[in-house]
């Protein structure tokens, strides 16, 4: 019998989908807890695998091949695969309380991830599993979801955490190049990062401000909201972003608002869990830690 063509591994798969998602292999390294240059070398050790480049190295980050984008789409699938195979083997061990936790990269990114030390250290005895999203062929649902919306969606209990405040912002570097904006008009002289399936867009902010009619100058657009929120804190330009999504940033002067420019989103972050599902006791504390939390980001 011959032997099959030699597959990638995992660890090379969730380098991909960083890569993919954040347009950078030092970018990639911060979400895989690997080195940039262990990522470089998953990269080029998947590239030479296939064959192929798996992406376009250009001045704006790394894009996508046509064979990279059919490698991430099988890669997402199979890292789920065996992420329910888990799951279910988890489920079936006596011990601790598994809750599995659907959650967008950005808000995990963002919000979730970076202050989750504080459940983990209260409640060791609850083992907590995240997934970025779920395929429609997984037998094992999430037990909670995070999701970006307007409003509840049937059959589901949720709880709205924030969202809705959006504040326009960018690094002090690019105010301290293009000027402090003190109206919509010289706001409107600059660079708009945007990413075209999120609702976070210049048309939304000029209309709520009463100028319906006002373009902005120039557009920039990726295909990741990560790597619009990237490009903000690098100066390239400005975005709109929910102010509970970058109030670390703020805090710490990586962002900056000037004038308070802004808009009222109809759009917000919630969780939500299935109405008719039973509510375990890790799932009653998990809910009480979130909304403790995201109080102070309420809006």
């Amino acid at each position: 019998m011959s032997r099959g063509r030699p597959l990638p591994s995992t660890t090379a798969l969730r380098v991909l989908m960083a890569v993919a998602e954040r347009g950078s292999t030092s970018a990639a390294a911060d979400s895989t807890n690997l080195t940039q240059s262990a990522v470089s070398k998953q990269l080029l050790a998947l590239e030479q695998l296939i064959g192929s480049p798996a992406f376009v190295r250009t001045p704006r980050g790394m894009i996508l091949t046509e064979v990279g984008t059919i490698y991430l789409e099988h890669a997402r699938t199979a890292l789920k695969a065996m992420e329910d195979a888990a799951l279910q083997v988890a489920r079936l061990k006596p011990g601790p309380q598994v809750l599995r936790l659907q959650v967008p990269p950005i808000f995990g990114d963002r919000w979730l991830l970076p202050r989750f030390a504080e459940f983990t250290e209260a409640h060791p005895e609850i083992e907590v599993q995240f997934t970025t999203f779920v395929s429609a062929t997984q037998s094992e649902a999430p037990d909670g979801i995070f999701r970006f919306l307007v409003a509840p969606l049937p059959g589901e209990r949720t709880q709205y955490l924030f969202g809705h405040d959006v504040l326009m912002v960018s690094a002090p570097s690019y105010w301290q190049k293009n000027g402090v904006p003190g109206t919509i008009e010289q706001l409107a002289d600059g660079v708009m990062l945007e990413h075209p399936q999120t609702e976070l867009h210049w048309r939304y902010f000029a209309a709520s401000s009463g100028r319906p009619d006002l373009a902005v100058r120039h557009i920039t657009r990726f295909g990741y909201y990560t790597m619009v929120i990237r490009a903000a804190l690098a100066g390239q330009g400005m975005a709109l972003v929910p102010r509970g999504l970058m109030i670390d940033d703020l805090a710490a002067g990586r962002l900056v608002n000037p004038g308070g420019f802004g808009y009222r989103s109809d759009y917000g972050y919630w969780f939500a869990r299935p109405d008719k599902a039973s509510v375990s006791e890790s799932m009653r504390i998990f809910e009480e830690w979130l909304l403790s939390v995201a109080v102070g980001m309420r809006d």
